[in-house]
């Protein structure tokens, strides 16, 4: 006989239905790439008290909140998930953004951790000193149009799909999208040399969840206000030196 199995209990249901609660400080940072995933798929979620002072975070590693004591933390489906790329690797599978079969997501995962290490070179950008800043920005800019950009181009253009991967909507598309957005922040121009990709950023940026997340007043983060960088650092000991 066929075995049928049992629907969740009610205690399980209730806990999925609970919307996520993201744990960080009030800006971008490593939460920004969450906050736009869930946002793609559709989901609601809500912001615990923003993190404004060091006591607030070490009060999150005391409570054994904070597995390997860091933030970004998001309470998901009775979970206390930490490390950013397990938190993405978990809302990429349960809402389908993740690819059919493991050489999608092998390649899913190969486009992210790119745009990931531009992304993060971005996010580091205000912590340069003054005198290195002009500098770390060429380098910014360089990598993003020698080395990054050019292979999402080639790959649009020679499959001649929407989407990156499969022909499907995909985190790789949410992220890449994500880093152009930033990219242009630090040089407005930087697709001019890529038609491909700016096709790609109208067609996704259309997306009803996505062009929700990017109006006014969504959940989405401005850049960091420089004045508000030495509270940031102050909270998890970030030392520029």
């Amino acid at each position: 006989m066929k075995e049928v199995s049992e629907p969740g209990t009610l205690c399980e249901i209730q806990i999925m239905a609970i919307k996520p609660k993201l744990h960080y400080f009030n800006g971008r940072g490593r939460m920004e790439t969450i906050r736009w995933l869930l946002a793609a798929a559709g989901v609601e979620f809500e912001e615990a008290e923003y993190l404004e002072t060091r006591k607030q975070y070490e009060k999150l590693i005391q409570d054994g909140s904070l597995l390997f004591q860091q933030v970004p933390m998001v309470e998901i489906d009775g979970m206390k998930m930490v490390q950013t790329r397990a938190i993405l690797n978990y809302i990429a599978g349960k809402h389908n953004l993740y690819g059919k079969d493991l050489k999608e997501r092998a390649l899913i995962d190969m486009y992210v951790e790119a745009t990931m290490d531009l992304n993060e070179m971005i996010m580091h950008h205000p912590l340069q000193p003054p005198e290195a800043r002009a500098k770390h920005l060429a380098s910014i800019i360089e990598k993003a149009t020698t080395r990054y950009f050019p292979v999402y181009e080639k790959a649009l253009k020679d499959h001649g799909q929407d989407f990156l991967v499969g022909n499907r909507f995909s985190r790789a598309d949410v992220q890449l999208l994500e880093t152009i957005l930033i990219a242009e922040e630090c040089k407005p121009d930087i697709l001019s040399k890529f038609p491909v990709l700016q096709a790609f950023k109208a067609r996704i940026s259309n997306i009803p969840t996505i062009k929700k997340f990017l109006q006014p007043g969504s959940q989405k983060k401005p850049p960091l206000d420089p004045k508000l960088l030495p509270k940031v650092m102050s909270i998890f000991n970030i030392s520029n030196e």
